[in-house]
């Protein structure tokens, strides 16, 4: 994690990092003014309340209340050596908690982070750069060499130089990776966090057998991202790319819709129209891209090449990012490499979509098969002896498709936890299937896995599956665990000792898509150095289904984000056309502001929390909408999840409309008691928001060039080097 400090009056110090801000000072006696704890201090209380996050992490999974512990920590100096010093944690139990829960309590303590980070002794290297925010990689750039080549399955270079060269990709274009977090807690199953220290919201995560092939992981996915733009994903590219030669790519094409808002012709094709817009349904308004909002410029399209005949078909930039999120997109060491892992993650999210949809049982991978793959049968044993039950399961249907499944229950939630991984070779796709499993995860984040089902209509649910493709926590049938499976087992993969190339692999995968007869269609982007392919499959590789692009298109944001940024120099006309727009749009309720308009703001400020709810409540108070204002904050109330803070907030409210509805109450009357509640700075913000003379409380001014929003300005700024790069390669 990226750290900047910013010397601020007399000794105080500002540190920033991701959203937040920490301000440190020194005590009076010693020169400084006792605004802030010191840096120490904050040190010592890291540790004293990271062991008491695991104190509650420990509790909460096992529903024991936390509210009767109490834990503290004194730092005893010794007195010939201040540097040496004993960290002693005390922790106080109730009496009704078993001695079971004792002594894992006291274990979760020794988990603390900051405890092992110290005890292991971190290496400070101290060194002056030229430029800060050109400094990049240092951490991440290995120098291959002959004696350090690990080659690996399915990949056309040793991972050193994999490595090297994807992180010098990434400093050319001014970005600077930094590693988040490692975790290692079964053998043979490495993942990590990566991500712009400049933009955090640009992360991916990594996963393999060994470090550095999660690493090689973790880069992939990053370059894949940026290529395919999926960082960017439904977010506002503000006003000057949006007013740029080209807003995606140079190669983009605009059409404009019909004179009755008809698709135009030169979009999509015979076989994807009847796909997507099987009904007439769909107008060329639903294809407008969130990112620019040029709808002035018509419908922003992006070449695909139709591998049947090698044709080039236009795709609405809003069709793909609408339906296909990350689904389908790969880089590599060469294309061929991109393009066998980009297919074996469609089929992978494909044949699991019918697994779970369908509730089959899959057949259990056979014991002597399982031993051919010793790093395997230990990390599962490793999973086993922290009391998890794991199935081995095949889930090529017949060796069909190059999948494979690993199951996790939890026999302490009753949860399971199906994660599925694909490769044309058996061992990488049963490698990656358990490396997914543990991707990112602890012990204890296994217990919010959901129990399985034998309802239907749950695992056939659409979201289901979407909750399935986010993160693998979606429902699974217990129908999926019957011992009489539906298929045979069978051993597919490779008969010789060798892998056939990455070439042979992708010409056999894209001929299973052509035998299922699936249209494919391929765009390859290697504007950035490292080959990216985009394979979209209509009608078989869609994580959303194509009824959204008319009911639940991200391009809604057009119809309210100048609106909502602008909210404070609306006049009340505007405000009260919004208000009866956004009620009548039936949009959710409690979607998020940053969801609806595609914009980025601090998530610890009122912007950041703000729902389509809240922002309701707080127009209608402005309008002194009393009525309505009381029907909408006794819903907030009712199913907030905003803070402590806010929360408190809204109650006052609440209590003061009451008052203020009734003919028979006066205001005056409470208003002492309310300030002895609520508080007085609380209560002036109450009461000044039913007055109108406080109008949008919480809520700093904005507008549309995105004034005071840094979170937001950053992934701009982020998305800026891409375009620029593209630009470049453009006019070279």
């Amino acid at each position: 994690m990226e750290i900047n400090v910013n010397f601020l009056d007399n000794l105080r110090l500002e540190a920033k990092f991701d959203d937040f801000t920490v301000i440190t000072d020194q005590p009076i006696r010693y020169k400084g003014d006792g605004s802030a704890p010191s840096p120490f201090d904050y040190f010592l209380a890291s540790s004293a309340l990271c062991a008491a996050y695991f104190v509650r992490v420990y509790c909460k999974a096992r529903d024991i209340p936390t509210h009767n512990i109490r834990l503290s920590q004194n730092n005893i100096i010794d007195p010939d050596n201040r540097y040496n010093q004993i960290f002693k944690i005390q922790v106080e139990l109730p009496e009704d908690i078993s001695e079971k829960d004792r002594q894992g309590i006291l274990r979760s303590i020794d988990r603390c982070t900051v405890k092992k980070v110290v005890q292991t002794g971190p290496e400070f290297q101290i060194e002056t750069v030229e430029n800060l925010a050109e400094d990049a990689q240092a951490l991440l750039m290995v120098q291959p060499d002959s004696e350090h080549r690990t080659f690996i399955e399915g990949k056309d270079l040793p991972l050193e130089q994999t490595i090297a060269n994807m992180t010098g990709l990434l400093a050319d274009l001014g970005m600077k990776i930094e590693i988040a977090s490692w975790r290692n807690i079964v053998p043979h199953v490495w993942s990590l966090h990566i991500r712009d220290a400049a933009s955090p919201m640009c992360f991916t995560n990594g996963k393999g057998a060994t470090k550095e092939a999660a690493l090689c992981s973790a880069l992939g996915e990053f370059l894949e991202r940026l290529n395919c733009n999926f960082f960017y994903n439904d977010q506002y590219f503000g006003e000057e790319i949006a007013n740029s030669d080209f807003v995606h790519y140079p190669n983009e094409r605009w059409f404009a819709p019909g004179s009755e808002d008809e698709l135009p012709a030169g979009i999509l094709d015979d076989h994807t129209r009847a796909i997507y817009d099987p009904d007439g349904e769909l107008r060329g308004s639903n294809l407008i891209d969130t990112n620019s909002g040029r709808a002035d410029r018509g419908i922003c399209s992006l070449p695909f090449v139709r591998r049947s005949d090698g044709e080039v078909v236009y795709f609405p930039s809003n069709l793909i990012e609408n339906l296909y999120l990350s689904n389908g997109m790969s880089a590599g060491n060469t294309l061929a490499e991109a393009e066998v892992q980009c297919l074996s993650e469609i089929f992978e999210r494909a044949v699991k979509k019918e697994i779970i949809e369908q509730e089959i049982a899959l057949p259990d991978v056979p014991r002597e098969v399982l031993a051919q793959y010793p790093d395997i049968v230990e990390a599962v044993a490793a999973l086993e002896q922290q009391g998890f039950p794991i199935l081995v399961k095949d889930a090529s249907l017949g060796g069909r498709f190059p999948v494979m499944c690993v199951t996790l229950m939890n026999p302490r939630t009753g949860g399971v936890f199906a994660s599925f991984g694909a490769h044309s070779s058996f061992h990488v796709a049963l490698e990656r299937s358990l490396t997914e499993l543990m991707q990112g995860r602890s012990f204890e984040g296994l217990n919010d896995v959901p129990p399985p089902t034998f309802s239907s209509e749950a695992v056939t649910e659409p979201n289901n599956y979407v909750e399935h493709f986010i993160d693998s926590t979606g429902v699974v049938s217990w129908r999926f665990f019957s011992a009489k499976a539906d298929y045979q087992f069978v051993e597919w993969g490779f008969s010789g000792e060798h892998a056939d190339s990455n070439e042979t692999e992708a010409d056999r995968l894209f001929g299973t898509l052509e035998a299922l007869g699936k249209e494919v269609y391929v765009a390859v982007y290697e504007d950035l150095g490292a080959p990216t392919c985009r394979i979209l499959v209509p009608g078989y590789s869609e994580v959303y289904p194509a009824e959204d692009l008319v009911w639940d298109n991200t391009n809604k944001a057009l119809d309210y984000r100048e609106d909502i940024l602008n909210l404070h120099s609306l006049s009340d006309a505007q405000l009260e056309d919004l208000v009866v727009r956004l009620e009548e749009s039936q949009i959710d309720n409690y979607e998020t502001i940053i969801t609806l308009i595609g914009v980025e703001f601090d998530e610890n400020t009122v912007w950041g929390q703000l729902t389509v709810l809240e922002l309701k409540l707080l127009i209608c108070l402005a309008l002194q909408w009393h009525e309505e204002a009381l029907d909408l904050v006794e819903m907030f109330l009712q199913y907030n999840d905003n803070t402590v803070e806010r929360g408190l907030f809204y109650q006052a409210v609440n209590a003061v409309l009451e008052v203020v509805l009734d003919e028979e109450l006066a205001l005056d009357d409470y208003l002492a008691n309310f300030r002895r509640m609520f508080g007085k700075e609380t209560m002036e913000a109450v009461v000044g928001s039913v007055d109108g003379s406080v109008r949008f409380h919480g809520l700093t001014p904005t507008n549309m060039q995105l004034e005071g929003l840094d979170k937001h300005l950053r992934l701009i700024e982020s998305y800026k080097k891409l375009h620029a790069a593209r630009a470049a390669k453009m006019a070279g």
